[in-house]
């Protein structure tokens, strides 16, 4: 029994099936008998207080301020192992997701603002259908099984870090509050300290957890979003420890943190965020503005933005489609990066406060995400599959799907930390 719950863990899809069990929980709660129990449960507050310092706040914001926080931590440490020895560490097998990654978050966001343009508190959300759910768009391809050629699943998730990078940054950049300069400067302070852990060599986690909790701690106080400090803080853990025979601090962080994240941090959030109530919903409210925004680009802007630059980098030499996959693969991948679902809700937690705008980004984020996990998965199950031939055999043996993806590895055991 243990063993097979185990092997039900590990399943790729494991992961988005409890997100949207969890979703659904949610929207059933809150269109219930039961509603004032979910409503009761998020407004819950919290305090923690140590000396004159007090972090007071709903258990609704715990969650999206703090676990959150590992969630982005755990990001950060992705992105970083990218960037130095995976799919990110070069140009030629990171070109084709990064272009297809810029145009998957510009033109959902330009639909967004076409259709708000008139409204400045809606225009605020245009950030919204920009972001991409790496968890449920991996499940839904994992679903696939052997008809997903590994160079697919390869793309689609450097498409997704490059597309959460890009959500970090948006997040800085135009989610920031008024800023205190005492506490942004404490935070600074940790993360000078960080770095320079970094570069003596140490190679224990516990430093970097314990420095880490107080810079969160001045980064949530400071106006910044506290997640960022999640972000900064696992770029300063070591990819290299100089002893071939210790275990990297980056990679141990990553496989201990995957299962907490995948199966605790994200279901919760999920269902903290999720529940909408549908009392009185109409056509109308399904049409009005945010929530059509928000589902049109995760839709349609998706699969314009991915496919269309993708299709001209390759046209343009910019970059190259690798062995194992047709466009109608990109095509599939450009749908299932429509998938939002969690990211597209937290920004929406920080673009909109009041319940009625925050309704209507859970409708349209539900909607379009819905839409893009049907609709990918249709794409691609008529596709040709990892076994099948995808050119005319030539007359030497070609090399199998996505063995032609360059990737970049170097030894974990390197002469510095990174």
């Amino acid at each position: 029994m243990i063993r097979r719950l185990n092997m039900l863990l590990q399943h790729e899809a494991a992961s988005g099936v409890l997100l949207i069990l969890c979703a659904a929980t949610a929207l059933l709660l809150d269109n219930s008998p039961l509603a004032f129990i979910y409503d009761a449960l998020l407004a819950t507050p919290v305090s923690v207080q140590v000396g004159a310092l007090a972090i007071d706040k709903p258990l609704l914001l715990w969650i999206n301020d703090g676990l959150m926080a590992v969630f982005f931590f755990l990001v950060g440490l992705e992105i970083k192992r990218e960037l130095l020895e995976g799919q990110l560490s070069s140009w030629s097998a990171a070109s084709l997701p990064l272009i297809a990654a810029i145009g998957g978050m510009a033109v959902p966001a330009a639909i967004y603002a076409t259709l708000n343009w008139s409204d400045p508190v809606a225009l605020s959300g245009w950030a919204i259908p920009a972001a991409t759910d790496i968890a449920f768009a991996l499940g839904v391809l994992a679903l696939l099984g052997t008809r997903a050629p590994v160079a697919l699943k390869v793309f689609l998730l450097a498409l997704a870090v490059i597309d959460d990078v890009g959500a970090i940054i948006i997040i800085a950049l135009f989610y920031t509050a008024d800023l205190s300069v005492l506490s942004l400067s404490i935070g600074l302070a940790g993360l000078a300290l960080l770095v320079m852990l970094n570069l003596r060599g140490e190679t224990r986690i516990a430093p970097y957890i314990l420095i880490g909790i107080v810079m969160w701690v001045c980064v949530l106080k400071s106006g910044v979003h506290a997640t960022l400090a999640g972000v900064l803080i696992a770029l300063t853990i070591p990819m290299r420890t100089g002893q071939k025979r210790k275990r990297v601090p980056l990679l141990r962080l990553e496989h201990a943190l995957k299962p907490w994240v995948a199966f605790f941090i994200m279901p919760i959030f999920a269902f903290a965020n999720a529940g909408v109530s549908l009392t009185g919903l109409s056509v109308a409210d399904l049409l009005a503005p945010i929530p059509l925004g928000i589902a049109l680009g995760l839709f349609i802007g998706k699969q314009i933005g991915v496919l269309g630059f993708a299709f001209a980098g390759v046209k343009l030499g910019l970059c190259a489609l690798p062995r194992g996959l047709t466009w109608r693969h990109v095509y599939g991948a450009a749908i299932l990066a429509g998938i939002g679902f969690t990211m597209s809700l937290f920004i929406g937690t920080l673009a909109f406060a009041d319940v009625e705008h925050a309704a209507a980004v859970r409708i349209g984020v539900l909607s379009g995400s819905l839409l893009s996990a049907l609709f990918g998965y249709m794409v691609l199950l008529t596709a040709p599959s990892a076994s099948s031939p995808l050119r005319p055999p030539a007359a030497t043996a070609s090399p199998p799907a996505g063995a032609n993806l360059p990737v970049q590895t170097r030894s974990a055991a390197g002469s510095a930390n990174a």
